[in-house]
């Protein structure tokens, strides 16, 4: 995939719609509004919105077929996940990820198990420098 947007942030709306595509690889404005009306009762209109909007930020591409534009991501899911919690981080936590992460284990945001996951994570990160 292409170098993601400097800004992949995407609000709750949008990544749903993204989520639908990401799983569908590529799809049609009336492919997703389906996808999307059970469990949000979108009408392909907001669909399609949502679509327009993305496509202006370099989020999506279309492709003309026959009558229908067909959608493809441009950027990976995990790039969105790192732009947005790199947004939260700077929002929030004035681009401090110790404490963030203080704050998700005082929280009790982070399951036990996750927390043995982190930590061996950590113990294999090389340092830095």
């Amino acid at each position: 995939m292409p170098k993601p947007p400097l800004d992949a942030t995407l609000s709750d709306l949008q990544l749903d719609v993204m989520r639908a595509l990401w799983a569908r690889g590529e799809a049609s404005t009336a492919d997703l509004a389906a996808a999307r009306e059970a469990s949000r009762g979108l009408a392909h209109t907001t669909v399609a919105t949502v679509l327009t909007r993305l496509e202006k930020r370099g989020i999506v591409r279309s492709r003309r077929d026959g009558r229908q534009l067909v959608y493809s991501a441009c950027v990976a899911e995990d790039a969105v996940r790192r732009s947005m919690v790199s947004s939260l981080l700077g929002t929030l936590f004035s681009g401090d990820a110790g404490a963030l992460v203080a704050h998700l284990v005082r929280e009790d945001e982070i399951a036990p198990g996750d927390l043995e996951r982190v930590r061996k994570l950590l113990a294999k990160e090389k340092p830095r420098g």
